[in-house]
């Protein structure tokens, strides 16, 4: 038998006033957009806001449906965007908010496994890594260098030779 192990590192700042300009002002951008987002069966919402290569800037947020799994997480309607209307310009970085109006903010989420696994897919498809900002409305904020390194043993295209 042979033993592996899995392992990656990530900053963590106490709020949002540690980061950088331009990862302050993306994350409060992610935050301000959850009122856009589309949760009344969960009042979970969700605003992600990523960065392209040329600058601009694409949004998205959940939007549930009373069918569940017919509902889209931010982060896939944000890939979806950009994709659509900003075909060949890779992410550079993708922040992410919530609002929970059933309970606190306070602390960063982690993309679900489905958006782990579109994450994935879309930075091979780029050949670009995307950083990830990672925070709450308030409180601790994650920063992890590449959105692949939260799934380590995903399904990929080289699954499929």
């Amino acid at each position: 038998m042979k033993q592996k192990e899995v392992q990656f590192s990530y900053e963590v700042y106490a709020s949002i006033k540690g980061l950088e300009k331009a990862d302050a002002e993306l994350l409060q951008a992610a935050r301000d957009i959850t009122e856009n987002a589309y949760a009344p069966y969960s009042n979970f919402q969700v605003g992600a806001v990523a960065k392209l290569v040329d600058g601009s800037l694409v949004n998205g947020t959940n939007q549930e449906n009373a069918s569940f799994p017919a509902g889209l997480c931010a982060e896939r309607v944000l890939v979806s965007a950009a994709s659509s209307f900003h075909p060949g310009k890779a992410i550079e970085v993708m922040a992410i908010s919530y609002h929970n109006l059933n309970g606190e903010s306070k602390h960063p989420i982690s993309p679900c496994g489905v958006c782990r696994q579109t994450l994935v897919e879309f930075e091979r498809r780029q050949k670009k890594s995307i950083r990830l900002i990672l925070g709450g409305l308030e409180g601790k904020v994650y920063v992890i260098p590449q959105a692949s390194l939260l799934m380590p043993l995903s399904f990929t295209s080289d699954d499929l030779l």
